[in-house]
């Protein structure tokens, strides 16, 4: 006995309409494929998504998003080419689809990245090693139109060969692997075409980088400009040179996604992303110009010596007389980093002074070397160059600057000058006399500054008076105070008159005790 129920009213109807219409059963089911690939995708189960997706473009031959989907999956499972060939084949579907052409466009601009077109010639494009250009320059993007250019060209020169061959032959040289059958279908298809009528398509539809890049991709995330130098950390990241090397003076971390860049910064080498260069080059010539203009003008006015020169307020220098320094601050990194730039070389060093950011007085410092030290910090080998006067104070960038004149003994002649020269004499043995006296002279200072140098034969050759008076000057225990104002004094003759009066009074009195052999203290039980 039959004790199943009867159908319910409408249940035959429904059932009858999804078995006459089949294909939208198909298209529920692609779409429940598609979203479970997603699922898969967050899960990390690549392979699984992918016979999902490849399901979907076997069911759907003509969804080009089943394909770009595709792609993903594959360049997460490492298989660059096959993900170009998923890409080719969705911009064949829908040639304007974005997505697809700028994930093309990441792939190819990598050096290493597989090419999916490897003719010798194109028309009017071919592809290089590290991505694809056209004659001019710009770089273009390899696509399906390309592959039939290039499938002329290889017919015509194997004696007309067969067009499927020649397809497989231009398009897939290095993979190893045959097309999917819709996508042979589809190049079988379009060789039944006439082939100049087709190359002429081709060079109208190729896509090209200037037309998918806007200047904002082109910007570093840093300054918001157009790309100047732009170098790429290993993190992946690109900014301009002098923006990365502003954030590695604060801390030694890429500026958007924190990786540790402590390896990258102690090399001390930023190579310039030559690719982007080139692009940048061929798709915005005109704004390239303008930024790099932009540069050369912030460097010429770095490079003036006497107009917003940077100043270092640390510690009293001399004409002539080394000066060693220990970098660490970010804003005097940056500042060491533009005289070096700029090629000047030349920074202004003045001491403290209360009531003042620095005092009236400085001396110019040339940078002779630099050794960069793996955290970021460096020691810095100078030497005193001119004398200045500050005339306006100003800032940039966190550090001090001045506009400056530059200071001059005056000089003498006739019977004044033979004066000035038995001073000088005088002055100069009992400086002699002074760095004999070994309980007057400590080791470290001579260790640090050398020896007594030699004493000129003119006198007034120099703008800042003979190098041993400055020499002199530094080793003295001189207040930093009356060392300003000797450093001030543009008259040698004044300036002779009160060293002697202090090396006459030192080699009277006994050592001082910061010069005395030091005792060590006893320990008290």
């Amino acid at each position: 006995m039959d004790t199943s129920s009867p159908p319910e009213p409408g249940e035959d109807t429904a059932l009858a309409e999804l078995l006459c219409q089949p294909h939208r059963a198909a298209l529920e089911c692609s779409l429940l494929r598609l979203c479970r690939a997603e699922a898969l995708v967050a899960l990390g189960q690549y392979p699984q998504a992918l016979e999902d997706l490849d399901a979907v473009c076997r069911a759907e031959p003509g969804q080009h998003e089943a394909f770009f989907r595709k792609g993903k999956v594959l360049l997460e499972m490492g298989q660059r080419a096959e993900a170009l060939l998923a890409w080719e084949h969705c911009l064949t579907l829908s040639p304007h689809f974005q997505l697809a052409r700028r994930e093309m466009e990441k792939i190819i601009m990598e050096a290493d990245a597989p090419q999916p077109c490897t003719a010798a010639h194109l028309d009017d494009a071919h592809l290089s090693s590290a991505g694809s250009q056209v004659d001019g320059g710009s770089p273009v993007l390899p696509c399906s139109t390309q592959a039939q250019d290039q499938e002329g060209e290889l017919a015509d020169g194997q004696g007309g060969a067969g067009c499927e061959h020649s397809q497989d032959r231009a398009t897939l040289p290095q993979l190893g692997q045959q097309p999917e059958p819709e996508t042979s279908a589809g190049t079988q298809g379009q060789c039944l075409l006439d082939k100049k009528e087709e190359t002429a398509a081709a060079k109208c539809t190729q896509p090209c980088l200037g037309e998918s890049l806007s200047m904002s991709d082109l910007e570093c995330s840093l300054c918001i400009r157009m790309f100047f130098e732009p170098v790429t950390t290993p993190c992946g990241h690109t900014f301009c040179k002098e923006c990365l090397e502003r954030c590695l003076d604060h801390r030694p971390n890429c500026p958007l996604c924190k990786q540790s860049l402590r390896e990258y910064l102690k090399a001390g080498r930023y190579s310039p992303t030559v690719l982007l260069q080139d692009i940048m080059l061929a798709t915005f010539p005109t704004e390239l110009a303008e930024r790099r203009e932009l540069h050369r003008a912030e460097m010429a006015e770095l490079s003036n010596l006497t107009k917003n020169i940077p100043i270092f307020v640390c510690t009293m220098s001399f004409p002539g007389i080394p000066c060693p320094l220990h970098v660490f601050e970010p804003r005097y990194r940056l500042m060491i980093r533009r005289c070096q730039e700029s090629g000047t070389r030349r920074f202004g060093m003045c001491i403290y002074e209360n009531g003042k950011s620095f005092a009236d007085y400085g001396c110019m410092l040339e940078i002779r070397r630099v050794e960069l030290l793996a955290d970021g910090r460096s020691l810095v080998d100078t030497i005193g160059r001119q004398r200045f006067r500050v005339l306006s104070r100003g800032h940039r960038d966190g550090y001090h600057t001045a506009d400056i004149e530059f200071l001059e003994d005056r000089k003498v002649s006739g019977e004044e000058l033979q004066e000035l020269q038995c001073l000088h004499e005088s002055t100069y043995r009992l400086a002699q006399r002074f760095c004999e006296h070994g309980d007057l002279t400590s080791r470290h200072i001579l260790m640090q500054h050398g020896p007594l140098p030699e004493k000129e034969e003119d006198i007034q050759a120099s703008a800042d008076g003979p190098t041993w008076c400055w020499w002199l000057i530094s080793i003295l225990p001189l207040d930093p105070s009356y060392q300003l104002s000797l450093f001030s004094c543009t008259s040698l003759r004044a300036r002779l008159s009160q060293l002697q009066r202090v090396l006459t009074a030192l080699l009277q009195q006994p050592p001082p005790r910061h010069l005395l052999p030091e005792r060590s203290p006893r320990r008290r039980l």
